[in-house]
């Protein structure tokens, strides 16, 4: 099951990628790594937080989490943005 799966995921892909521009792939490509490594900072924090002995820096930590989680979808909508304002 999960091959098929994975099968019919990969052989879709490159369907998905056809009528789009290279500065559309670009930009998507550097908002998922973008994306990628505010999500990874975000976890750490958390982690952080869930560890941390004193209240408040828990709560410091637990905050700018939060702080890259939103930054994260920011970047996500600029991308949605930057994509619609290209001229093709």
């Amino acid at each position: 099951m999960i091959r098929g799966v994975i099968l019919a995921i990969v052989t879709l892909l490159p369907l998905a990628a056809c009528g789009r521009t290279p500065a559309e792939t670009s930009i998507d490509n550097n908002a998922a790594a973008i994306e990628a490594s505010l999500r990874n900072e975000a976890d750490q924090m958390e982690a952080m937080a869930n560890n941390a002995a004193d209240a408040n820096v828990a709560a410091a930590f637990a905050n700018t989490a939060d702080q890259l989680d939103e930054a994260k979808d920011n970047v996500a909508d600029a991308a949605t943005d930057a994509r619609h304002n290209l001229t093709r």
